[in-house]
């Protein structure tokens, strides 16, 4: 019987936060070369997303690599604008709260993430954050499912993990959790109705 489920953030609660999309949108909005910004992010990705490199250093390799005609808070709200409540999914976790013990697992920067979570008002949902930006390491990974569970004093067979994204899966169905691809909220809520 499972206790305990692990939440993606982007594409199941919320919409991605920095993803491709939102970066070619940033561009856009910003004048950017859209292939530079991506060349620049990829090498970046894995320090930032692990909280090795600050939001305000990912930044200046980024996008303030010569002048700019825009501020760093601008950009900065406008990555935040990006993110988006998905209410459906949303709304399962005070029907969910009552019978699992809810935690996040996601891949997200620093700043971002904490942004999020309060802007979005996760924390009364969640009793627990486990962020790659703090716990080092990312998905699909199986270190960052590992740790997950350490930090929850959780049993593979008693927790579920919902992701949008297939190869992040992978892991944590190897080390024994219960994963559910996520599509749509009511998707999610039949998946979950046997394990009530």
């Amino acid at each position: 019987m499972l206790t305990t489920l692990f939440f993606d953030i982007g594409g199941v609660l919320l919409t991605n936060g920095w993803d491709h999309a939102e970066r070619a949108r940033a561009a856009g909005h910003f004048g950017l070369d859209a292939a530079e910004l991506q060349r620049r992010h990829v090498p970046l990705t894995e320090p930032f997303e692990c909280g090795a490199l600050s939001l305000d250093d990912y930044l200046t390799q980024a996008v303030f690599t010569e002048p700019r005609g825009f501020t760093r808070p601008d950009f900065i709200a406008f990555m935040q604008s990006c993110s988006e409540a998905k209410p459906e999914s949303l709304a399962l976790l005070p029907r969910l709260q009552g019978r699992y013990r809810l935690a996040t697992l996601n891949n997200e920067g620093r700043d971002l993430n904490a942004y999020r979570i309060e802007h979005f008002g996760l924390r009364q949902y969640f009793s627990a954050f486990c962020s790659s930006c703090y716990l080092g390491v990312r998905k699909p990974g199986p270190e960052i499912y590992r740790r997950a569970l350490g930090i929850l004093h959780a049993r593979p067979a008693e927790c579920g993990f919902i992701d949008d994204r297939p190869e992040n899966l992978e892991s944590p169905r190897a080390l024994g959790l219960s994963c559910f691809l996520f599509t749509s909220a009511a998707q999610l809520a039949h998946d979950l109705r046997p394990n009530a």
